[in-house]
């Protein structure tokens, strides 16, 4: 599994499987070892892996996140042997607990403690038995960790984190909790835009979703900002902490610092006008 220093997130669901094919060819062939693909309300991200590793050569697919409650964890484990079995290794998985709103209200379950549960999850795949050949390798699997606790969790039960919507600072953090041997993953949001206010509007479509979810706007308060902050649509401070924008050499400093913070890879998620990803900007941040 060739991750790369730099990788793309990106939401694909307002792709047609053939354009969605399309981009991750392109991504191959700028240089990006690794596409992180979302569970949200649209395709099933398994599926949509193994599309994608089928149309591919040497890019990683992985999940960020496929949804712990969306499968049991017999589920995932098999689909994690048999995707990388598949694909020569190529593909992994990225768990989380998601969010009470969507768990109890868009997909009708109880959403419980998120530590216990995701604890319960992944001992739940290690009792897997899976009976069908076998990946060369061991497959991988890193947890959505914000807060102390489950980053612990993602040392201890996992091989690393998949933190989403934080800081340079905030990936200091995890890496003195996770320690050495363990991979680190943030994502960053960018704009290629240098007007402020221009890439501060598309910054604000980007964020908007997430502020009122429980558990990034506690993390957010953890890392210092306040209610006002994050309060009609984020502070111009929060904007420019969470999505790096400006030209291309701007954006560069902002993924280099999650580097030197102790990032083993930073997932770049270009946003744009539109809603899908950036590809200028994607290209002219392929290399740094």
């Amino acid at each position: 599994m060739n991750l790369g220093r730099r990788s793309v997130w990106a939401g694909l669901d307002g792709y047609t499987a053939k354009e969605a094919a399309g981009f991750a060819r392109r991504l191959e062939d700028w240089g990006y070892g690794t596409l992180w693909i979302p569970e949200g309300l649209g395709r099933e991200p398994l599926s949509l892996a193994a599309w994608l590793l089928a149309n591919t050569r040497t890019l990683t697919i992985a999940t960020g996140i496929t949804n712990i409650y969306g499968r049991d964890a017999r589920t995932a484990k098999v689909a994690q042997m048999a995707l990388n079995e598949q694909s020569g290794g190529r593909f992994l998985l990225g768990l989380g607990v998601s969010h009470k709103p969507l768990v109890e209200g868009f997909r009708g379950h109880s959403y419980g403690k998120p530590i216990a549960a995701m604890t319960g999850y992944l001992g739940a795949m290690a009792q897997v038995q899976y009976m069908a050949p076998a990946p060369a390798a061991t497959p991988k699997t890193v947890i959505a960790a914000l807060g102390p606790k489950m980053l612990e969790v993602a040392r201890d039960k996992a091989d690393g984190a998949h933190p989403y919507l934080v800081t340079p600072e905030h990936t200091a953090g995890a890496r003195r909790i996770l320690g050495a041997g363990k991979l680190l993953c943030p994502e960053q949001k960018v704009v290629l835009e240098t007007d402020p206010a221009k890439a501060r509007e598309i910054a604000r479509k980007g964020i908007a979703i997430y502020l009122d979810l429980p558990n990034y706007r506690n993390n957010l308060v953890r890392l210092g900002f306040s209610d006002a902050d994050l309060d009609k649509g984020g502070s111009d401070t929060l904007v420019d902490a969470i999505v790096a924008w400006g030209d291309a050499s701007a954006i560069n400093e902002r993924i280099e610092a999650h580097l030197d913070a102790g990032a083993d890879q930073v997932c770049i998620q270009a946003l744009s006008d539109d809603g899908r990803a950036d590809e200028k900007a994607l290209a002219a941040l392929a290399k740094g």
